[in-house]
C-alpha cells in the first residue's frame, strides 16, 4: 500500500515542481530538473545524511522516467490544473505522510536512534519542497504556510509510538496515514498554522 501511495506522491510532487518552474519561465530542462528534485530530493538528502548507499532512486530507474515524464506532461495540461486544485492538495498531503513514514522506516532499518529516525522522516517528507522553492527563488512554503512540516513531525512521532507499542505494521501505517491526512487537510480547510516569528529591528529600535 505504501509503495502505491509513494508512486502517486512522487508523481504529484513532480507536477508541483513543474508548475513552480513554469511560474519562473524555465525551459524544458529546468522543468525536468525541478520536477525530479521536488519528487525525489527528500529521499536523496535522507540517504546521504544516513550514509544509505546506493541512493534509492539509483536502483529504480523507473522513478526517473516517472518523475521527469510527469513534469513534462504537466506542461500541456497546465491550463486546467486550477480545476484539479483540491485533488492536488490531497495528493500532496498523502505524499508528505507517505514520504515521512518511509523515511522513518529506512532509518529504523539502519539501526539509528529515535531522534535520527524522526529527522530522517521529516527530511524525506519536506526536503523536496524546500529544494523546489530554493531553485525557484522563493521562501520555502513548507515552513511558512498552514501546518505542513509540523504534520510530518507528528506523523513520525505517531508512527514510532505505534511501533514501540507493537502495533502490526500495516495497521500502524493506516493509523498514522489517516491521522496525518486528517490533520493536514484540516489545517488547509481552517488555516491552522504555528505562531510566526517576525523580526523587525526598525520597529523595535526606530
Amino acid at each position: 500500500m505504501l509503495i502505491s501511495v509513494y508512486l502517486i506522491a512522487i508523481t504529484a510532487e513532480a507536477m508541483s515542481g513543474a508548475l513552480a518552474a513554469g511560474r519562473r519561465n524555465m525551459d524544458l530542462f529546468g522543468v525536468s530538473l525541478v520536477a525530479f528534485l521536488t519528487a525525489l530530493g527528500g529521499g536523496t538528502v535522507r540517504d546521504i545524511m544516513l550514509g544509505n548507499f546506493p541512493i534509492t532512486w539509483t536502483q529504480h530507474p523507473g522513478y526517473i522516467y516517472l518523475t521527469i515524464g510527469a513534469g513534462l506532461a504537466t506542461i500541456p495540461i497546465a491550463r486546467i490544473m486550477h480545476r484539479l486544485h483540491r485533488l492536488f492538495l490531497l495528493l500532496d498531503a498523502a505524499g508528505l505522510i507517505a514520504f515521512t513514514i518511509i523515511g522513518c522506516n529506512v532509518a529504523q532499518e539502519l539501526g539509528y536512534s529515535l531522534p535520527i529516525v524522526v529527522m530522517a522522516g521529516i527530511t524525506t517528507g519536506i526536503f523536496g519542497g524546500i529544494l523546489r522553492d530554493v531553485l525557484c527563488n522563493r521562501t520555502p512554503q513548507v515552513l511558512r504556510h498552514e501546518l505542513y512540516a509540523s504534520v510530518s513531525l507528528l506523523v513520525a512521532l505517531l508512527y514510532l509510538l505505534l511501533c514501540y507499542l507493537g502495533i502490526e505494521e500495516n495497521i500502524n501505517i493506516l493509523i498514522s496515514f489517516g491521522v496525518g491526512l486528517a490533520i493536514r487537510l484540516s489545517a488547509i480547510r481552517w488555516g491552522w498554522s504555528l505562531p510566526v516569528f517576525s523580526y523587525s529591528p526598525e520597529r523595535w529600535h526606530g
